[in-house]
């Protein structure tokens, strides 16, 4: 394509088509992909859901339990960090170990399953919003209207530089943990008729026929601690900066989910929380703070659950816009979504097209709403259950998937006795995800809280796998119809590096240059 355009969107051929590089350090990384993982709308909406509809009391025990599989398959996920920088992160690493064709498959769910967790939270958010709105400036607005502001805000956002997007997020992020860790320092120092116990820690807490349906549910709450890959090419140091922010954010997620559900089984008390948790739902972390600090405390956390939804929405638009930069450079969407800002470096017309794709989801959930004037808890029963359950179903197949990828990768290197332990790990962990998957399709109704005998048990996972069969279609057709596409899969900057030096190599030897094209072995060295 022509350089000499005066369009914002940079179309050099080689750093169009490349993330400024050190744009985030390990800090802002860590601060990015953590706030994914909202952790105050996950201690408010998930660990009450948790304890109240599946009546697991041993929740704080399920988070050091995901925590210790979520490490063992970060050791080799980090490790394979180490040796792919690629935007496409998941589909990256699946397809240098499993081939471009399970690789397209991966890009296509990835891209169903983070687009899915973002719609999600643009339900709760409007739905929130627009309740405190009416409560406090007694303005009245459908939960839509929000939302679409919500969706303009994020994709003006997802047009700048990643390091200002890290500044905003680690705002938000530092504010809605403070006012969780004073709650836990709140609950400890005034307990509920149980006193301080650790009841909630012991294993025989976790027997019951909803603890598969927990573990699905509970797992979701770590989502975007695996994001860190995705910023690779914005790194420094990515072989350093990626494995270490993943292991921070696992730790980290862990250990503050877990003590943040046990502050609220000694808010209760265990004997309590349960049928407490049941009754309040999404309220229970306001009604016990409020018991603790007041209203006014209470009323700033509520702000500040709906601001950390804000910073979740902002964190997975970045991801799927680097996704979809991530696939336009390889040919697996249209070439021009493999196009950077200019003057941001950001990638942005994936960051245009997840924002497109997100008012025609609000759009569609909108006007469909139940009643005269729509039902209001419609965003929460839709598009937060659903697809928010759909996002998290797609991400632990890629993880399960992705595990197998780093087996195959390293064992194809001939560095399966070097990497002996975290292929161990590796495999352990995917043999779990595997599980937890299998109890997330059986228990889909219970995640919706829908009727066992609701088509939606099966439609809404059926979306995933879809996901699977259209990519794993179309990494088929790709072979067959465009195979120098299919080899580059996976490869992102590399594939260039290595037509560059396959030119120069035949203009030193006389030759005619090859013109500008994929690599056709996929196989490059790390």
């Amino acid at each position: 394509m022509p350089t000499g355009t005066t369009s914002e969107i940079s179309t050099f051929k080689g750093q169009g088509r490349r993330l400024r590089a050190d744009r985030i350090g390990v800090a802002g990384l860590l601060l990015s992909v953590v706030a994914a993982s909202a952790p105050l709308m996950v201690t408010a909406g998930v660990m009450p859901t948790t304890y109240g509809t599946m009546g697991i009391v041993g929740q704080p025990l399920l988070f050091v339990i995901l925590g210790a599989v979520l490490t063992l398959f970060s050791l080799g996920y980090a490790e394979m960090s180490r040796h792919v920088h690629n935007a496409g992160a998941f589909y990256a690493y699946i397809a240098r170990g499993l081939g471009g064709t399970a690789g397209a498959a991966a890009s296509v769910v990835a891209l169903v399953a983070y687009s899915a967790m973002q719609f999600a939270i643009y339900g709760i958010f409007g739905f929130e919003l627009s309740g405190l709105l009416d409560e406090h400036l007694g303005v009245r607005v459908g939960w839509w209207v929000p939302a679409l502001a919500a969706v303009a805000v994020v994709g003006a956002l997802g047009w700048l530089k990643i390091d200002l997007n890290a500044k905003v997020l680690g705002v938000l992020l530092l504010v809605e943990c403070a006012m969780v860790v004073a709650f836990d320092v709140a609950a400890v120092g005034s307990p509920g008729p149980d006193g301080v116990s650790l009841h909630s820690f012991d294993p025989q807490t976790l027997t019951g026929a909803g603890l598969g349906t927990a573990l699905s549910f509970t797992i979701a709450s770590f989502v975007g601690f695996e994001q860190a890959a995705v910023y690779a090419e914005e790194t420094s140091r990515p072989q350093v900066a990626v494995a270490r922010v993943t292991f921070l954010a696992v730790g980290f997620v862990a250990l503050f989910f877990a003590l943040a559900s046990w502050a609220l089984s000694v808010a209760a008390g265990p004997s309590r929380i349960t049928g407490l948790a049941g009754d309040e739902g999404p309220n229970l972390l306001f009604a016990l703070s409020e018991d603790r600090f007041g209203a006014a405390f209470t009323d700033a956390m509520h702000l500040f659950y709906v601001t950390g939804m804000f910073a979740a929405m902002l964190s997975f638009h970045n991801v799927v816009a680097r996704y979809a930069f991530a696939m336009g450079r390889e040919g697996l969407l249209p070439a021009a979504l493999g196009r950077t800002s200019r003057a941001s470096g950001a990638p942005a017309y994936g960051s245009l097209l997840q924002s497109a794709v997100s008012l025609l989801a609000v759009a569609v959930f909108a006007v469909t709403d139940d009643g005269p004037h729509g039902d209001p808890t419609a965003p929460v029963q839709r598009l937060f259950t659903w697809m928010g359950n759909v996002g998290a179903l797609g991400v632990i197949l890629l993880m399960a998937t992705a595990s197998a990828a780093v087996i195959v990768f390293f064992v194809r290197r001939g560095a399966a006795r070097a990497q002996a332990p975290r292929l161990v790990a590796a495999g352990a962990a995917g043999l779990i995800l595997l599980v937890i998957v299998g109890y997330a399709v059986k228990d889909f109704d219970v995640l919706l809280g829908a009727d066992p005998g609701s088509a939606l048990r099966w439609i809404l996972p059926g979306i995933v796998g879809a996901a699977v069969v259209l990519g794993l279609g179309y990494g088929l057709a790709l072979k067959a119809v465009r195979p120098e596409v299919h080899a580059r899969i996976g490869l992102g900057n590399e594939a260039f590096r290595l037509e560059e030096a396959a030119q120069a190599a035949a203009g030193t030897a006389g030759g005619p240059a090859r013109p500008h094209g994929p690599t056709t072995t996929g196989k490059v060295s790390s």
